[in-house]
C-alpha cells in the first residue's frame, strides 16, 4: 500500500510535539467574566440552573471580583438586579442604581480590572422587555433616549467600556453621541452587534430575573436562521463608532463568528451564554462528559473561530487550568 510522504501522525505523537505546531491558543488574556449584582450585604445567592454561579451583593462582588483579576482575568461585565422594576427602567439609569454602586466598589477596591458594564433594560423593567413600550411593542427611539442616559450614568460611575445589548436600530451612534458630549469620548463601547433571539439564553433569565411577562424579543433580537443580517448588523455598528463587536450566543454560531473574522479587521468577542454554559455542567454532572475537557474544547473553538474576547461563565475555571 502506497503512503504518502507527508503523514499528519507523526506530529501528533505526543503533547510537546503537538504544542508546537498548535494553531489555536486559548489564553487567559481572552476571557470576560460576567457576574450578577443584587443589593444587601453577605448575599451569595446560588444560581440553581447555573452551577458555580451567583447573585452577589457588592461586598461579595468585589471579592469575587478580586478573584477573578489574581486569576490573571482582565475584565468582568456586570448584570444589574435592582430591588424595584417599573415601566421606565428608571433604575437602569439613576445615579445610585446597582449597576453605579458596584461600579464604583470595584474600581475603588480593584482598581486595575476593566468593569464592562451590560447596557440594556429587560432586567429593570416590569414587563421584561429591552426597552419603552408603546402599543405592547418596544418603541426604537424611544428607547435610544434611556440608552444614551444609562451609558453616561454608567460612565460617570466608572465603567471602563459600556456594552449596549438592546438591539435597537441606532444605539451605538446614540450612546456615542451622549458618551462624547459629556465628556466620556474615551470610553469604549463593545456592541451586541449580533445578538439572536436564542433559546439558549434560558438560565441567564433565572439569574437576572428578566424573563418578558409577554410576547418574546424575536422583534428587536435576530432570527437564529439569518447569516448576512448579522454581517449588516455587524457594518452598521462599526459604522455607528463601535470599538468592539460581539456575536452572541457563541457555540450554535460559529458560522457567524468566523464570517465577522473574515469580513471585519475589528476586535471580536463572542458571548458563550448560559444555556451554553449550564449544558456542559449538566452533563458533567451526569456523568456522560469530561466537563472540564468539553469546557476547554467549547472555548477554544470561539477562539478558533475568530473570536479575540469570550465572555464565558468559565471563566475563573478556565483561568485556574490556563496558568498551570
Amino acid at each position: 500500500m502506497f503512503f504518502p510522504a507527508y503523514r499528519p501522525r507523526r506530529l501528533r505523537r505526543n503533547e510537546c510535539l503537538r504544542r508546537l505546531i498548535r494553531e489555536t491558543n486559548l489564553s487567559v488574556d481572552d476571557l470576560v467574566h460576567p457576574l450578577f449584582v443584587v443589593s444587601g450585604e453577605n448575599v451569595n445567592e446560588p444560581i440553581k440552573s447555573m452551577p458555580g454561579t451567583f447573585q452577589l451583593s457588592i461586598d461579595c462582588l468585589v471579592k469575587e471580583v478580586q478573584q477573578s483579576k489574581n486569576l490573571g482575568i482582565p475584565a468582568v461585565l456586570l448584570f444589574g438586579i435592582p430591588d424595584k422594576k417599573d415601566e421606565a427602567a428608571s433604575g437602569a439609569f439613576c445615579r445610585d442604581g446597582i449597576i453605579q454602586q458596584a461600579t464604583k466598589a470595584i474600581k475603588d477596591k480593584v482598581p486595575d480590572i476593566l468593569v464592562i458594564t451590560d447596557l440594556c433594560f429587560c432586567e429593570y423593567t416590569s414587563h421584561g422587555h429591552c426597552g419603552h413600550l408603546n402599543g405592547g411593542e418596544v418603541h426604537n427611539d424611544a428607547t435610544l433616549e434611556m440608552l444614551g442616559k444609562t451609558a453616561i450614568s454608567q460612565a460617570e460611575a466608572g465603567a471602563d467600556i459600556v456594552a449596549p445589548s438592546a438591539m435597537m436600530d441606532g444605539q451605538v451612534e446614540t450612546i456615542r453621541q451622549a458618551l462624547d458630549e459629556t465628556g466620556f469620548e474615551n470610553t469604549p463601547i463593545m456592541a451586541y452587534a449580533a445578538k439572536y433571539a436564542s433559546h439558549f439564553y434560558g438560565p441567564f433569565r433565572e439569574a437576572a430575573e428578566c424573563p418578558p411577562q409577554f410576547g418574546d424579543r424575536t422583534g428587536y433580537q435576530m432570527d437564529p436562521a439569518n447569516s448576512d443580517e448579522a454581517i449588516r448588523e455587524i457594518a452598521l455598528d462599526i459604522e455607528e463608532g463601535a470599538d468592539i463587536v460581539m456575536v452572541k450566543p457563541a457555540l450554535p454560531y460559529l458560522d457567524i463568528i468566523r464570517r465577522a473574522r473574515e469580513s471585519f479587521d475589528y476586535p471580536l468577542a463572542a458571548y458563550n451564554v448560559s444555556g451554553e454554559f449550564a449544558m456542559i455542567k449538566a452533563a458533567a454532572r451526569m456523568g456522560w462528559l469530561d466537563g472540564e475537557r468539553a469546557m476547554m474544547e467549547a472555548l477554544t473553538a470561539i477562539k478558533r473561530a475568530g473570536a479575540n474576547i469570550i465572555l464565558t461563565y468559565f471563566a475563573p475555571e478556565a483561568a485556574k487550568i490556563l496558568q498551570k
